[in-house]
């Protein structure tokens, strides 16, 4: 049987949005050009497999700081995650297993009444 966890709320809470976080960096990352910068379009079959990039235009600075906002918080919620006091409660494979438990929290919200 799994081993319940009592995650204090502001764990919860901080691993919440760092999934949040996480997803609309990715989100945003996937949108934005290839490149940061104005690059031209090239064409590379000289390696293992052909790689091919359209010209960038860049991005502006608008999505540059956007970028670096989300960036900038993710770090902070994952080093207060990691960091947190809940963990000094724990040992070794019982750590482990409470941090894989807490990353996966949020999709059994739903099914608790």
């Amino acid at each position: 049987m799994a081993t319940p966890y009592d995650f204090p709320s502001d764990l919860r809470a901080g691993q919440e949005e760092l999934h949040q976080v996480r997803a609309e960096l990715s989100a945003l990352l996937r949108r934005l050009p290839w490149s940061v910068v104005p690059l031209d379009g090239f064409s590379d079959d000289n390696g293992w497999r052909k790689i091919e990039r359209p010209a960038s235009p860049g991005w502006t600075e608008d999505e540059q700081a956007e970028v670096e906002k989300l960036r900038r918080r993710e770090h902070e919620l994952a080093v207060f995650v990691s960091g947190h006091r809940f963990w000094s409660q724990l040992d070794g494979a019982a750590r482990v297993d409470a941090r894989m438990k807490l990353k996966h929290a949020h999709d059994n919200q739903e099914e608790t009444p």
